[in-house]
């Protein structure tokens, strides 16, 4: 049904602005930013439809959806492709929405002690990284109060002691004037269990830095929708 058929107080526009948005649904305020279905299903029904059917990689799919609204938060311009009936608007729409919530995260970081909110770096981390189909290594660099000053992606590819440098990683700490770092990499494969390889890799870099009296905080593994902290579960 369109929208305009709706009665005035199911319009997610005008719900929205009686009863604020927790009143809605995932679908409804997607529907929001979607504005306009396509011929034969409405918005709501494609904003449904996005939101559960499961992301579906093989070529030539074009009705691969993101199995909930974290999973469409942690899709890229390139998935959006893949779905009928929405063009370049809507696509740059949903990926503005994803920069803003990337962006206001990294400014409730830099406002205030990383640690005394350890949730909320872990939301950040998901959302840079977790939808990356490749292996990336990323460094969070700390002041002495342990607030961010910058966040970098440094290293791409499998990692292991080899390949992720530790001067690489105290020159980028040296240039922030970092008192502490958080180290953090994605597991493409779904599982955000630590191999030995990331144990030995957070060794070399703990003892690395600590020659320049930098402190490794933590060292996050993100998946698909999840992160474990190293140092909470005593492996750091």
């Amino acid at each position: 049904m369109p929208l305009k058929d709706l009665p005035p107080d199911a319009r997610p526009r005008e719900k929205l602005l009686a009863r604020g948005p927790g009143a809605l649904s995932d679908a409804e305020l997607l529907a929001l930013l979607l504005r306009t279905g396509i011929q034969g299903k409405g918005v709501l029904q494609m904003a449904d439809e996005l939101l559960h059917l499961k992301k579906d990689s093989t070529p030539g799919n074009t009705d691969g959806g993101f199995d909930g609204i974290s999973g469409l938060l942690h899709a890229t311009a390139d998935d959006l492709k893949r779905v009928k009936g929405l063009g370049p608007a809507k696509r740059a729409e949903l990926v503005a929405v994803l920069e803003l919530a990337r962006r206001a995260m990294a400014q409730q970081l830099k406002e205030r002690t990383v640690f005394a909110d350890p949730d909320t770096i872990k939301h950040y981390l998901k959302l840079h990284l977790a939808a990356k189909g490749h292996e990336v290594f990323a460094v969070l660099f700390l002041d002495a109060q342990n607030r961010l000053l910058a966040m970098e992606e440094l290293f791409r590819g499998t990692l292991t002691q080899t390949s992720v440098y530790p001067r690489e990683v105290a020159v980028r700490a040296l240039h922030h004037q970092a008192s502490a770092v958080v180290l953090a990499h994605n597991h493409p494969s779904g599982t955000v269990q630590p191999s030995r390889a990331d144990e030995a890799l957070t060794q070399t870099l703990k003892s690395a830095l600590a020659l320049l009296d930098i402190r490794v905080l933590d060292h996050i593994i993100v998946g698909p929708g999840q992160a474990l902290s190293m140092a909470e579960k005593g492996l750091l």
